[in-house]
């Protein structure tokens, strides 16, 4: 027995220092550092479940065939891009800022998407009324409606969207709907919503499905976040909000009254092309299809100019981090205020330092975040980083319950804002397929202010000597929280 025990410890012992060992060639390969320590002190605390994890979890790279599709359809887009460049380019505006211009660069080539003048907007913050207009919208289609979105639940607040999806598909219309696949298999709404599209007899599909016994699998966390709704290829809605009820048919949030608050922009133009050209891209991702017919339509152009949006997608089907690389060089671009609207604010190091030498240099850095939070290891993990934030300068607003600030927005100085479905965090910088729009306009910016006056007026400012009086527990539990966040 005691040989046993012994041969046991001996071959456990050796296993965990070869872990070890293996797990300081492989971690750290192409890397960021803050994620390679985090994987390595989890490995070395507890080698063999800390090395499972890291198989699990720690790949960053698409299976081969999903890689391939990405590629394949990448190239086939450039044609209709082009198309559209040209139809708008005498719309866009000529960027008066070196930095600016450099961001918007920058962005073209990591998205491929240029600045696209000729387009219209529309902002829409009321929760609800949302989907009433997402409904009319769809109501004037008539050749195809393509939706993608983290959340889709057929509920009473979203029944106009899916009678409306019923409509359109009676009149001859094709309806296409990507649903991401994790948060669809857990969403206890699944059948319901899965039955409704069947019996409407639109075609959808799950987004980066985990399912082994199908030859399906990449690592699992990995998310498509997008919020995509597309008529036409003339007119789009993207933004924040997922397709569900503002309490996310949570007992629980029901419970504490909470409800979530978004914002989404509706767009005709060049703009609501590209947003088409996004889903088929996920679209041939999922199903080797290319909708070469659907991205054929010319969107209109604006009468006098409209508006110039740049589509930024982002996630790990691309080489870089495209949002972060843009945001970071839009910080560093502004010249008098940086206004930044995000639920989970976990700042990539890159990113800290802009907004630092932003407050170094005087321009005006406002953050908003909410006062409680639905996820609380993201929750504890941001507010590791008030500190060094109201130090630098930064005002942070933190908007009161019972609601759930999950816009995500952004303004620089006062003709540059950016909106989308990205988070200022790790997991959307490097996990999640997002979309962000740039839109280079004073209009947008005002009317995105409007809606920031409103955030004001339901938040709190957070002073240093407030958050500075915290408890000694509340500190470890932020800093523990803030390590799992490196985990990427």
């Amino acid at each position: 027995m005691n040989h046993t025990f012994e041969f046991l410890t001996v071959t456990v012992a050796i296993i965990n220092a070869l872990l070890i060992v293996v797990a300081l060639f492989v971690v750290p390969s192409n890397r960021r550092p803050s994620s390679g320590m985090a994987w390595l002190l989890f490995i070395f605390l507890a080698p063999i479940i800390g090395f499972i994890a890291f198989l699990i979890l720690g790949g960053r790279y698409l299976p081969r065939r999903r890689r391939n599709r990405h590629y394949e359809v990448k190239k086939a887009l450039q044609k209709y891009v082009a198309r559209w460049a040209r139809k708008s380019a005498p719309s866009v505006p000529r960027v008066p800022d070196e930095r600016l211009a450099s961001a918007i660069a920058l962005g073209r080539n990591l998205g491929a998407f240029p600045m696209m003048g000729g387009n219209t907007f529309s902002l829409h913050s009321l929760y609800n009324e949302t989907f009433v207009e997402m409904a009319r919208a769809i109501d004037g289609a008539k050749k195809f409606v393509h939706m993608e979105f983290y959340i889709l639940v057929r509920d009473k607040a979203t029944e106009p969207v899916f009678a409306a999806l019923a409509r359109a598909k009676k009149r001859g219309v094709e309806v296409r709907v990507l649903l991401d696949y994790i948060s669809t298999v857990r969403n206890p709404w699944r059948r319901r919503t899965q039955k409704t599209l069947e019996d409407m007899g639109a075609l959808f599909r799950y987004a980066l499905p985990v399912r082994p016994w199908r030859g399906e699998y990449q690592r699992p966390d990995l998310r498509n976040h997008r919020k995509i709704l597309v008529i036409d290829g003339t007119r789009g809605f993207m933004g924040s909000q997922n397709l569900i009820d503002a309490h996310y048919n949570k007992h629980a949030n029901r419970r504490r009254g909470l409800s979530w608050k978004d914002l989404t922009v509706q767009v005709s133009g060049s703009a609501a092309a590209c947003l088409d050209a996004v889903f088929a891209t996920d679209w041939h991702a999922e199903t080797g299809e290319l909708l070469q017919h659907t991205l054929a339509i010319d969107p209109p152009v604006a009468a006098g100019g409209g508006t110039a949006m740049q589509l930024i997608p982002s996630g790990p089907g691309y080489v870089n981090e495209n949002n972060l690389q843009v945001f970071v060089a839009l910080i560093y671009a502004a010249k008098r205020r940086v206004w930044i609207t995000s639920p989970y604010f976990i700042p990539e190091r890159a990113l800290m330092i802009a907004l630092k030498a932003a407050t170094a240099r005087g321009v005006e850095v406002t953050i908003f975040v909410s006062e409680v939070g639905d996820q609380p290891v993201t929750y504890y993990a941001q507010r590791s980083y008030y500190e060094e934030l109201l130090l630098a300068g930064v005002r942070i607003f933190m908007y009161r319950p019972p609601y759930i600030l999950h816009a995500k927005h952004f303004t620089v100085d006062d003709d540059v804002a950016v909106i989308g479905s990205s988070n200022m965090d790790s997991r959307s910088f490097n996990l999640n397929y997002e979309v962000s729009m740039l839109v280079q306009s004073a209009d947008f910016v005002r009317e995105l202010d409007r809606v920031n006056a409103t955030t004001i007026a339901h938040s709190r400012e957070l002073t240093l000597r407030e958050w500075q009086s915290r408890s000694v527990f509340v500190r470890l539990v932020n800093n523990l929280a803030r390590l799992t966040s490196a985990l990427q």
